[in-house]
């Protein structure tokens, strides 16, 4: 039986050390070659064309050339190859910005080196891989939306609230405290703060105040809300 394909990479990445480094781990597994590293003088895009990898590792912050035009023109000449962003910690506005441009995963440069090469197969298996801080939370619904094509991405038709958590978010934005909402809701102070965590999570807001003027500034939303507390009355 012939041996196993391996999957081909091409990485650009500044830093000639961390480049190094990921090459060489990325060698010694049986199912992953590095076919090319570029480094920031090269000019990457004719290079990954004519190689043709199966994945290219690209740093989010390049010095001399800007990441984000290499994976659009990538992307808009081979839809085959699949790039994942390298980055410390990338902002949700980067994100979107890379998954709508063609990027298949994101990769935190201080991860797990098992978490690291577990992004590059999932990736080359055809799926997309979010950094870990965004999975299952209300940006994450909305990357998989304009991965899917949805158009136009709003956060008032991207949230998956329970009817619950919609009814405590109308409530906090009137200013009422847990105690006051158990009371109009029938829960407990407890009950109510564990529905607050919940939405802080799938909105990845921090505090209530940003929950209150989230539901300020979202019209439809509110109106959508409305409905569902007069249902209960």
């Amino acid at each position: 039986m012939s041996p196993r394909k391996k999957i081909s990479i091409v990485i650009i990445e500044d830093n000639r050390l961390l480049r190094d480094g990921i090459t060489s781990m990325i060698n010694e597994q049986p199912d992953l070659k590095v076919i090319a590293n570029v480094n920031e003088r090269e000019d990457s895009v004719p290079k990954i064309l004519e190689l043709k990898p199966e994945i290219v590792l690209i740093d989010l912050g390049l010095r001399s050339q800007n990441s984000l035009e290499i994976v659009t023109s990538v992307k808009t000449k081979s839809q085959d190859i699949k790039i994942i962003v390298m980055d410390l910690l990338p902002v949700e506005n980067d994100i979107l910005d890379f998954v709508r441009a063609g990027a298949s995963g994101f990769i935190l440069k201080n991860a797990m080196v098992n978490e690291f090469l577990k992004t590059i197969r999932t990736v080359a298996a055809g799926e997309k891989v979010l950094p870990p801080h965004m999975t299952d939370s209300l940006f994450s619904q909305i990357v998989e939306r304009a991965v899917n094509g949805s158009g136009h991405v709003d956060l008032k038709y991207a949230v998956r609230m329970t009817k619950r958590e919609r009814q405590v978010i109308d409530l906090i934005a009137d200013g009422l405290t847990n105690k006051e909402i158990g009371l109009i809701l029938h829960l407990s102070p407890y009950t109510v703060k564990s529905h607050v965590h919940n939405i802080l999570e799938k909105m990845t807001l921090h505090t209530r105040v940003q929950i209150a003027k989230f539901a300020h500034t979202n019209k439809d939303y509110s109106e959508n809300v409305d409905s569902s507390l007069n249902e209960n009355y």
